[in-house]
């Protein structure tokens, strides 16, 4: 098996976790070069491994995507939510093929200005005021409008981004295999509105209610400026990233083990 990885912070590259796992995979007959990007990945190239945390994994996606590869997350971050897996659990894994590809939705928005077509995210897409004015966006589902969210932003999230920002905004957590988008507002200064569920195949369309004439958008962790003026459309694009789980992956444990889901001293047993 042919394996790229892709390894954005350079202070890994001599760790001994890393020179470890690389050299495990040699000695299992696993080819592996790095790529840092899609004209770096050779042809006959099976699997695009993240090495890093939650971060590093969202630019791989990004990659695996335009390549056409699957992505496996390795964990040689802090949380690793999406970066799930223990460097000594991949070897053994991949040898025994003891993995599964499992196909996740992600998020598009387009509207954007300039050269910036349209951006595709794993977790959510993100609008945030720029200036010190409250900013008003207003949404419409499907053609329906909502009441107008004055706040600090909005965010739209996947079901597997529920577990990111979306939850620091009071979003609900969503298995990631739900066909769900999550519209999130962030700091809302409106006290009777929640974040609402809707189905992926939703059309979102948003405009502004500004004083600045600019507009702060991420995807993901890429950060672009659109004018206050801007109409955006988001959309649902379902089943398009290419994500391996190891065997024995399991959503609930990494709710208990990563975000503490259900601490309570009543919960521990003795």
């Amino acid at each position: 098996m042919k394996l790229a990885y892709y390894l954005k912070d350079r202070r890994l590259e001599l760790d001994e976790r890393v020179l470890g796992l690389l050299a495990d995979l040699g000695a299992a007959g696993f080819d592996v070069y790095p790529a840092l990007s899609a004209r770096e990945i050779e042809a006959g190239t099976d699997m695009l491994l993240s090495f890093g945390g939650d971060g590093t994994f969202l630019s791989a996606a990004a990659l695996a995507l335009e390549a056409s590869l699957p992505v496996l997350g390795v964990n040689f971050g802090r949380l690793g939510f999406l970066s799930e897996n223990k460097p000594e659990d991949v070897v053994r894994a991949l040898a025994c093929k003891d993995y599964s590809v499992r196909r996740r939705g992600m998020v598009r928005v387009t509207g954007l200005c300039g050269g910036d077509g349209p951006q595709m995210a794993l977790n959510e897409i993100c609008v945030l005021r720029k200036g010190a004015a409250m900013l008003g966006v207003d949404v419409e589902i499907d053609s329906r409008p909502l009441p107008t969210y004055w706040a600090d932003g909005l965010l739209v999230a996947t079901s597997c981004g529920s577990t990111a920002y979306s939850l620091s905004a009071g979003g609900p957590i969503c298995m990631p295999d739900s066909r769900v988008l999550i519209v999130a507002p962030v700091a809302p200064h409106n006290l009777n509105v929640r974040p609402l569920v809707v189905p992926d195949t939703s059309r979102i369309r948003i405009t502004f209610q500004s004083r600045d004439s600019q507009v702060a958008l991420t995807a993901d962790n890429r950060g672009y400026s659109v004018p206050s003026s801007a109409c955006l459309e988001i959309e649902g694009v379902p089943e398009v990233l290419q994500r391996v789980e190891l065997g024995g992956s399991s959503f609930i444990e990494a709710l208990r083990s990563r975000l503490m889901w259900g601490g309570d001293v009543r919960n521990v047993k003795d």
